[in-house]
């Protein structure tokens, strides 16, 4: 089974014409940009004109469709999950997606004006395409892989099986989301409402990814209270905010931030610091796949204020510790059924499964603790969230093509 390379890029090419950013800020609104729903529209439209029934979209900006079952009404129902919204770490309006045919290895001038080049030496994985074609960035925005490449992956495995009524398959439900790059798009997801058994988000990278272990992840709001006086009265007087603040940063384990740790090894990563000397704001993240060293890591943020308190006085730091998902893998072992397929459709379409944790967390982490077993695949697309993201347009195609196996295979198993 073979979706035309074609329809892939005309469909991706028309998902990334829309400026769907999503905002980290505006928490009060779902979805956080209007440009969403402008997409979410046309999606919904899109698939009402395919052939899909159930089509929904909620005031959310939340998409649901029905491909009904096609001879294995017994089979259980497996969905596919996917997000409209792009990053906002980099520009999404005004894509201008550039393909090169012929991959040879070399640079690639995204923008002569600019100076931006993608280059195999800031970035080797690319060599791994050589020979293939290439989908990248004008240099002056993200492309939109993440995750409109998913989008594109499941529609158009859909559209498939839809024009080829020969090919037997269950019931199949689509989602499309809102928000995931803000991480709240699994807030408003209605599990009971999608109904399906088990489900695969589209929304990993390079070719082959299938995942079904991320972070355990906590966010700290880590608060300095200092004490103003006039510098040149200063002395035994002051206690500066700032002060404090940095004396924190030295407390933390000096290998353990993310430049300094890969695959399994946990982290604590400062990101954001703001302030004055009465009073600094720090934003912390807290990540580790095991589940006792992650207990352990928030403790040691309780220890670190305790210290600091004694030192400088009471209410000088305050922590705020909050848990925002945990490892889809103390789920996913209860039904390792749905990696084993994705695998098996995996190999089917010629494509080796890479099977590793994330480092970081998907939407299938927080639905699979919802009760949707969930683990996530491979989109095909490298360098997410900026100007030097691209598509390998062959892995994209793979990507359709596996969950388009999946939806077969799923069609031989038969309902618990």
């Amino acid at each position: 089974m073979e979706i035309k390379l074609d329809t892939l890029v005309k469909r991706f090419k028309d998902y990334v014409s829309f400026d769907t950013r999503s905002s980290e800020e505006n928490d009060q609104s779902c979805p956080s940009t209007p440009g969403q729903m402008v997409m979410a529209g046309h999606l919904a439209e899109e698939l009402r004109a395919l052939g899909l029934a159930d089509v929904t979209l909620d005031k959310h900006g939340y998409i649901m469709a029905t491909l009904p079952a096609n001879g294995c009404e017994h089979a259980p129902v497996v969905g596919f999950i996917s997000h409209m919204d792009t990053s906002p770490d980099a520009p999404g309006a005004g894509i201008g997606p550039q393909i090169v045919e012929n991959y040879d290895g070399g640079d690639i001038i995204l923008n002569e004006a600019q100076g931006i080049v993608l280059s195999p030496r800031e970035f080797p994985s690319l060599l791994k395409y050589k020979g293939q074609p290439l989908m990248t960035t004008d240099g002056t925005t993200l492309l939109g892989a993440d995750d409109k490449a998913g989008v594109t992956a499941i529609v158009s495995a859909a559209e498939y099986l839809l024009q080829h009524p020969e090919v037997k398959h269950g019931r199949i439900r689509l989602g499309f989301t809102p928000d995931e790059e803000t991480g709240r798009s699994a807030d408003r997801f209605d599990v009971q409402a999608f109904g399906a058994d088990f489900a695969y988000t589209v929304d990993g990278d390079e070719l082959g990814g299938l995942e079904y272990e991320n972070f355990n992840a906590a966010n700290a709001t880590i608060t300095f209270k200092g004490r103003g006086v006039h510098p040149g009265e200063a002395k035994g007087k002051m206690v500066n905010a700032n002060t404090l603040a940095m004396e924190w940063q030295q407390l933390l384990p000096a290998g353990e931030r993310p430049e300094y740790t890969e695959g399994y090894e946990g982290f604590y990563h400062v990101h954001k610091v703001s302030g004055d000397v009465e009073q600094v704001t720090m934003m912390m993240l807290i990540r580790d796949h095991d589940k006792e060293r992650f207990a352990r890591r928030k403790a040691y943020l309780g220890e670190m204020a305790e210290l600091l308190n004694r030192k400088y006085g009471a209410g000088a730091v305050t922590v705020d510790c909050k848990d925002m998902y945990f490892n889809m893998r103390e789920k996913m072992t209860e039904a390792m059924y749905v990696v084993e397929l994705a695998q098996k459709a995996m190999e089917n379409a010629g494509v080796k499964p890479v099977v590793k944790p994330i480092r970081g967390g998907t939407d299938g982490a927080r639905l699979s603790f919802m009760g949707l077993p969930c683990p996530n695949l491979f989109t095909g697309g490298a360098n997410f969230h900026g100007r030097y993201e691209y598509l390998p347009l062959l892995s994209l195609q793979k990507a359709a093509e596996t969950v388009l196996g999946i939806m077969v295979l799923a069609g031989n198993l038969r309902k618990i």
